[in-house]
């Protein structure tokens, strides 16, 4: 009876997730849920997975994570599994696991999905590894996918202080779209790197890279961000600056 009723549930799913039909998804949580408390399922892998996809479908991220980590190991290759996993622990920031979890798929549709790259590339950021959060936007064609990705980039770079990566990202979008927020974006990064060289924090050559995504700007607060601030500085502690 359970069998049925778990593969009654899958479908459920499918077609609440495909159609956006709020009484499918509640329903197949009811259904998770029935299978997953019962006395004979409980203990089981399959009745973990319910409880686990019933939790999912609530969006209580940590009850998920435990159903999913007392059954990891018997699911070690398997990339359903793991997305699952991956975005699990994306949600609850140990971004550490979720990183593992995402990088063991070998799926090529999975890892081509935009869901997969946005996830990995904040991993990336948020376990202090930028630069290769740049290096997935560096190898897509350009297209919508790519622009919501500098877009993740820009903004995680940003709220973590990788302001060098953050500007640049902000600087192609900016090329991209004539959007003020971008040029608001890519200043505050650049002022933000600005401080982390005078704290020695940052280089020189990091900072004359940022100089030279500033002028590729028209907004008339350019010159003065550039002259009377970074270059006066520059000046001053005999930081070649051109």
């Amino acid at each position: 009876m359970y069998v049925s009723v778990f593969f009654l549930n899958i479908i459920l799913f499918l077609i609440g997730q495909k159609t956006g039909s709020r009484e499918h998804l509640k329903l197949a949580q009811g259904l998770f849920q029935l299978v997953g408390a019962s006395a004979s399922e409980c203990d089981t892998i399959p009745g973990r997975q319910c409880m686990a996809s019933c939790f999912f479908l609530l969006k209580q991220f940590e009850d998920v994570l435990v159903y999913l980590k007392s059954i990891k190991t018997y699911f070690i290759s398997d990339d359903d599994f793991n997305w699952n996993y991956g975005l699990t622990c994306g949600s609850v920031g140990e971004f550490k696991e979720a990183r593992e979890a995402f990088l063991s798929i070998k799926s090529e549709k999975y890892r081509a999905e935009f869901t997969y790259l946005s996830w990995l590339a904040r991993c990336y950021i948020m376990g202090g590894e930028p630069q290769y959060a740049w290096e997935l936007y560096v190898r897509m064609e350009t297209s919508n996918d790519s622009f919501n990705l500098l877009h993740v980039i820009a903004n995680d770079c940003y709220k973590m202080g990788f302001f060098y990566y953050s500007c640049k990202a902000f600087d192609v979008l900016e090329r991209l779209e004539s959007d003020p927020d971008f040029w608001d974006g890519k200043r505050g990064a650049a002022i933000g790197l600005f401080q982390q060289l005078i704290a020695g924090k940052e280089t020189p050559e990091r900072l004359q890279e940022v100089v030279n995504l500033l002028r590729a700007t028209s907004n008339p607060h350019v010159e003065y961000i550039i002259n009377r601030v970074m270059k006066k500085w520059a000046k001053e502690n005999r930081v070649r600056l051109e």
